[in-house]
Order: structure tokens, then C-alpha cells, then sequence
């Protein structure tokens, strides 16, 4: 069944300015791209823009742990080691696979109607989560989350495993889902596993998905319990050697070290609003993007951001290091939106997704512009309308691999009322 936007403006982040015209999509692709002026082709279903309607990529949310919409309110305003040693993970501890799948379906509810149509995640019962997204027909990007135990030696090996298989069972299944082996973090597996893991990555052709330097606190913690710098750090384990590596945060990170080592198989997911509202600082973008380092956007998970919400990540990265440097120039609109769709989609493996253009996978967003706060936006300016002006208010489809999954309060795969009951009763039941 193809489907024909007719008359809209088409924008990605790579687009000096958005250009109005036609886009027909089929068999999950864009099938051709249309100037306003050329006749549009027949279709099976038409979407009228009437020059009102915009149509930009999906959201690619490169960083979360989605099932952590249950645990979403809990220990607020404190750092981070407190708030996850005595608020988060004695209530995981209480986490089943059930109540995985519904707290990530819950997510993908909010994801959805906000405009993401891939999400990268770390966390357990992985399986489920693919079940969740698969069945739904969103993309994904998921590792099983790997941390030791000193009361479990084997903790380590078993987790690796799970992921392994993991991958084995889901790796490219549809073309919706990718997976990577996902270390939790330096501090939290030992280098002696992290340097197995990675030897594990290079073998399976895998990527790596890890969390590194969010906070001070770790810089402090290599310097004096793993007596390493960042850039020993990632030598010695391997992770530079591995197929890719997702480096989520990377606040304490120093972007001279890209002028020392190579970062050409790495990307560095920046998450604005958890890292502001945890107090873990601010990642020197502009320092990584001036040395050609690839960056992505991320919410990181519901308890710590509280919002699944790219616009607001989008637009938060914008303003935020135009502040920081006191100077308007830095992270433009369209690096914004390029971020927040085209690197996101490229770091975890999914090639021709991000960007509008034949050929391409379609997972796209149809934007509102018939409202006031979009009055005055044209070709030229619809960059920094869509960053600064717009939120995912304005979102009325999303539609992954040429099918809406979400289409203006609708959910065409997803029974939307069980799944808020289920995340209510899940919620619930590891509270009490």
C-alpha cells in the first residue's frame, strides 16, 4: 500500500532549508521525492498538506532504559549515586519480565505520539522489550544491561551470555532491531570483564553500548581506583578496537583526547535534560562537533529526565551550549534535528534512516504547522521553527517502515488502554 504526502514542506538535518513538495512512500520506503510543482503520483492513501503540513524524519532516541517509566518519580532531586544505590535499584530488584513489557510499551506509547521512531536501550529481560517493539513495529537498538556483583562471581559471565543469545535470537531481525552487548558502566564492571566483553564484540561483529564519565565522580573513580586516564581506559579494554562504541554522556570527557586518539568508531550520546536535572554538568559539545565527533540525543530513562520527549532534547541541546558559550552561533537548529534523527540512526546500525531521501527507510513525522506558534515559518526558517517553536504537541503521525504507528491520538498496532492499566498494576506491585 503506498501513501502520498501531498503538498508539504520536507525537511531533515542535512537541508539547507526545507523544500515544499510531495513525497510518496512504498513498501516501507520513500518511494519519490516530488517538487510542488510536478503532478503527484497515484496512491493507495493520501495525506494533504496543503503547504500546512511538515514532514521531517523520525526521532532516533539513542539512549534510554524505556521500562524505567515505572520508576519514573522516585528519588527525585538527588545525584546520582545516591539516587540509584537507595531509590533505584532496590525498587528494580522487584522488576519481572512482565512488568518490563508493559513499562516499555508504556514508553513507546509517549515515544510514539512525540515523533521517535527508534529507541536505543539498556536494560533486563531483554527479550521482552524486543517482543514489545517487534510486535508493535517500532525500531530498536538493545543490550542487556551488564553489571557484577561481589556476592556473584558468575553475575558477570551469565549477563554476557543473555546477550549474546540475544543477539543470536533478534540482531537484524525485520530490519527494526539491532543489538549491542551493554556493559552498564566502568564502575560497575570490572576491566577485566569489560576488556571480555569487548574481545566479545570484535568476535560477533557486535557494537558496544556502555554509559562513561556522567559524572565527576567516575573521572575521580579511574583516576584512583582503576588508576587509568579515559584515554588508557578505552585502549586497554578495547573498546576502541570494537565494530562501534555508544558512549552515553560522556559529560566528563575531554574532547582533546580526539586529538590524540581516533573516535571513528564511536558516538557519543548526549542526554541534556537527565544530566542538568541530576547535576551531573554539561558535555562540551561544540568542542566534540568542532573535531568531527559524531553526537547523538538522548532522554536517557523516565525516572531521571522525567520526559521521553526528543523536541525537548532537541531543543534544550540548542539553547543550552549557545548559553554555556555565550555565543548564538553554537549548535545550529539543523545540527539540532541532525542529531536527533540521522546520528542516532547511524550509531546503532541502522543505514539509510535519518534523512528524507529516495530509497530511504520511511520513518517519518507529519508536523501541524497550522497553528499560531508556527506563523511565519517558510522553506527558509522552518529549521529553527521546528527546534525552537515546536514540541510534540505538534505531531499528528508517526510512521515507522511506511506504516503509521501513531496517528493523531491513535495507535494503529497498540491496544493503548491495557497497556496504561498493566503499567499502573506494574507500577503498583514494586512500590508497595
Amino acid at each position: 500500500m503506498a501513501t502520498l504526502f501531498k503538498d508539504v514542506l520536507i525537511l531533515d538535518g542535512a537541508m539547507e532549508k526545507a523544500s515544499r513538495g510531495h513525497i510518496l512512500v512504498s513498501k516501507g520506503r520513500i518511494d519519490s521525492i516530488l517538487s510542488a510543482d510536478q503532478t503527484p503520483p497515484a496512491a493507495d492513501k493520501i495525506v494533504s498538506g496543503h503547504g500546512r503540513m511538515a514532514v521531517i524524519p523520525g526521532f532516533v532516541n539513542a539512549h534510554t532504559h524505556a521500562a524505567m517509566t515505572l520508576v519514573r518519580g522516585l528519588g527525585e532531586e538527588a545525584p546520582l549515586m545516591e539516587w540509584l544505590q537507595e531509590k533505584v535499584w532496590p525498587v528494580e530488584a522487584k522488576l519481572t519480565a512482565d512488568y518490563i513489557y508493559w513499562g516499555t510499551l508504556s514508553a513507546m506509547l509517549e515515544m510514539l505520539a512525540g515523533g521517535t521512531t527508534c529507541f536505543a536501550d539498556m536494560y533486563f529481560e531483554m527479550d521482552r522489550v524486543a517482543e514489545a517493539a517487534s510486535g508493535a513495529g517500532m525500531r530498536a537498538a538493545l543490550c542487556r544491561g551488564i553489571t557484577a556483583d561481589a556476592n556473584d562471581p558468575g553475575k558477570v559471565g551469565r549477563s554476557l551470555q543473555e546477550n549474546l543469545e540475544l543477539a543470536e535470537r533478534w540482531h537484524g531481525r525485520e530490519g527494526l532491531i539491532t543489538v549491542q552487548l551493554g556493559p552498564h558502566a566502568p564502575y560497575t564492571v570490572p576491566m577485566n570483564d569489560m576488556k571480555k566483553i569487548a574481545e566479545a564484540a570484535i568476535d560477533r561483529g557486535l557494537g558496544i553500548h556502555l554509559h562513561f564519565l556522567e559524572t565527576e565522580w567516575e573521572l575521580n573513580y579511574l583516576r584512583d581506583e582503576l588508576k587509568a586516564t579515559p584515554e588508557s581506559y578505552l585502549k586497554d579494554t578495547g573498546l576502541i578496537n570494537v565494530p562501534y562504541a555508544v558512549l552515553a554522556h560522556a559529560v566528563w570527557l575531554d574532547p582533546k583526547l580526539a586529538d590524540t586518539m581516533s573516535f571513528s568508531n564511536m558516538t557519543l550520546i548526549h542526554n541534556p535534560c537527565s544530566n542538568l536535572k541530576l547535576g551531573s554538568g554539561v558535555m562540551p559539545l561544540n568542542d566534540w562537533l568542532e573535531r568531527d565527533v559524531a553526537v547523538a540525543l538522548g532522554t536517557d530513562g523516565a525516572s531521571s529526565n522525567n520526559r521521553l520527549d526528543m523536541w525537548e532534547e532537541m531543543r534544550t541541546t540548542a539553547l543550552l551550549h549557545k548559553g554555556v558559550n555565550k555565543d548564538p552561533l553554537r549548535v545550529t537548529a539543523l545540527e539540532a534535528l541532525r542529531m536527533a534523527t540521522y546520528e542516532g540512526a547511524r550509531a546503532f546500525g541502522f543505514a539509510r534512516k535519518g534523512m528524507i531521501r529516495e530509497g530511504w527507510m520511511a520513518d517519518l513525522v507529519l508536523v501541524d504547522l497550522d497553528t499560531p506558534h508556527y506563523i511565519g515559518a517558510d522553506e527558509e526558517n522552518l529549521a529553527a521553527y521546528i527546534v525552537y517553536a515546536g514540541s510534540s504537541a505538534d505531531v499528528r503521525g508517526t510512521m515507522v517502515n511506511g506504516k503509521w504507528l501513531y496517528r493523531r491520538g491513535d495507535y494503529p498496532t497498540l491496544d493503548r488502554e491495557e497497556i496504561v492499566q498493566r503499567a499502573r498494576e506494574a507500577r503498583k506491585a514494586i512500590t508497595k
